[in-house]
């Protein structure tokens, strides 16, 4: 019998919380509960969950600090709730690393829904339709780039790139789709995994970044514009 997923609950709101832990768990998850960011880092560190679900207003550490904490550590799934439905947070929230995004208030079976969209899509690796096993194990090499997908390290001309885990899974899409040309609502769909509702700008700026990492590397590598269409890399 396969054991319950542990799902970790950030809230400063108690009756949030306990709201959200009684549906989980009548799902059959295991759930821990947290007022804060620090309570919850310090849970991590002892025990990595299955998944977070984490309030992006909460006193002292934020969730946007929080979730940049986790992912410069782990690729644990991260579903962040706020009640600000603002694009700008929305689209930070993603660049950061977090796998939903979703404004209170919320239904919560809708919350529930996306949890178990988000497990299927994580352990069934469609959150990015990438190379087979046999090329990841031995790394993908492209011009001077060398990108282990088993670690999610990219090395240019001997030195680790730091690379967010949006960056990461953009040019790791990218190197194992060569010379075709994409749409920002299909770049949307394949990082994120899902229909993206927000602004087709975000890959924009995530092109962006990653272009500014890679030339700040000394890469030969290069994303190309196709003017009205999207992006594309080229062999």
């Amino acid at each position: 019998m396969e054991e319950a997923k542990r799902i970790f609950v950030v809230d400063d709101d108690p009756n949030i919380r306990l709201i959200i832990t009684r549906y989980l768990e009548a799902e059959g998850y295991k759930v821990k509960q947290f007022v804060n960011g620090e309570q919850l880092l310090t849970a991590v560190a002892d025990e990595e969950p299955d998944m977070v679900i984490l309030d992006l207003m909460m006193p002292g550490i934020d969730g946007f600090e929080v979730c940049r904490t986790l992912r410069a550590k782990s690729q644990l799934p991260i579903i962040m709730v706020s009640a600000k439905d603002d694009e700008v947070d929305r689209i930070v929230g993603l660049e950061l690393g977090s796998d939903d995004y979703l404004s209170k208030p919320f239904s919560p079976r809708e919350l529930v829904a996306r949890v178990k969209t988000v497990f299927r899509r994580y352990y069934a690796g469609l959150a990015v339709n990438l190379p087979s096993e046999s090329e990841a194990a031995g790394g993908l090499r492209l011009k001077d780039i060398a990108l282990f997908p088993e670690e999610r390290k990219v090395i240019c001309q001997e030195v680790d790139m730091e690379l967010t885990a949006k960056e990461f899974d953009l040019l790791h899409f990218f190197v194992g789709h060569l010379n075709k040309a994409f749409t920002r609502e299909q770049l949307l769909t394949q990082i994120w995994g899902f229909d993206y509702l927000g602004d087709e700008r975000a890959i924009d700026d995530l092109v962006k970044r990653l272009r500014k990492k890679l030339k700040g590397a000394g890469s030969q590598l290069e994303i190309t514009t196709v003017w009205g269409y999207g992006y594309k890399v080229e062999a």
